[in-house]
C-alpha cells in the first residue's frame, strides 16, 4: 500500500490498495443475507407488476379478472405467488435489522451473523404459516 508511483504527467501519486479476488474471500452468512436483500427488494418491485395486473383486471371486467385468477391458480402463479410471500417476509425482517444497523446496534461479527440467521428463519416459518393457514382455509 506504500508503494509510490510515478503518473503520466510526472507527478508523484501513491499506489491505491487493490481489493481481494473473490475467490480469497471466505463465503458468510452476511454476505447471503445482503445477497437476498438486494434479491428480494427486486423481487418485490416485479411483484408490484402482479398487483397492477390484479388491478388492470379488475378494472377490465370479469373476464379478465377470470382469466387473471386462473393465471394465479396454476402451479406457475402459486410459485410467483410463494416467492413473493418469502420476499415479503425476508425483506421485513432485513428491513427491521437495517433499521438496527442505522442505529449503530448489531455490528459486531457474532450479532450480524446471528441476525442474518433469524432474518431468514423469519421468512422461512412465516412463509410456511401463511401458506398453511391459506390451504387450510381453501384460499389456495
Amino acid at each position: 500500500m506504500g508503494d509510490v508511483k510515478a503518473d503520466a504527467s510526472g507527478g508523484v501519486r501513491r499506489a491505491m490498495p487493490t481489493s481481494p479476488h473473490l475467490q480469497i474471500w471466505r463465503w458468510h452468512i452476511t454476505m447471503a443475507a445482503s445477497i437476498f436483500t438486494r434479491a428480494t427488494g427486486v423481487a418485490l418491485y416485479v411483484g408490484l407488476f402482479v398487483v397492477v395486473a390484479w388491478a388492470a383486471s379488475l378494472a377490465a371486467g370479469p373476464d379478465s379478472y377470470d382469466l387473471f385468477m386462473g393465471l394465479m391458480a396454476s402451479w406457475l402463479g402459486k410459485l410467483v405467488l410463494f416467492g413473493l410471500t418469502v420476499s415479503i417476509f425476508y425483506h421485513l425482517a432485513a428491513g427491521l435489522r437495517h433499521l438496527a444497523f442505522d442505529s449503530g446496534v448489531g455490528f459486531e461479527p457474532k450479532t450480524a451473523n446471528m441476525t442474518a440467521v433469524a432474518c431468514m428463519a423469519f421468512a422461512v416459518v412465516a412463509t410456511a404459516v401463511v401458506w398453511v393457514l391459506a390451504f387450510a382455509v381453501g384460499a389456495i
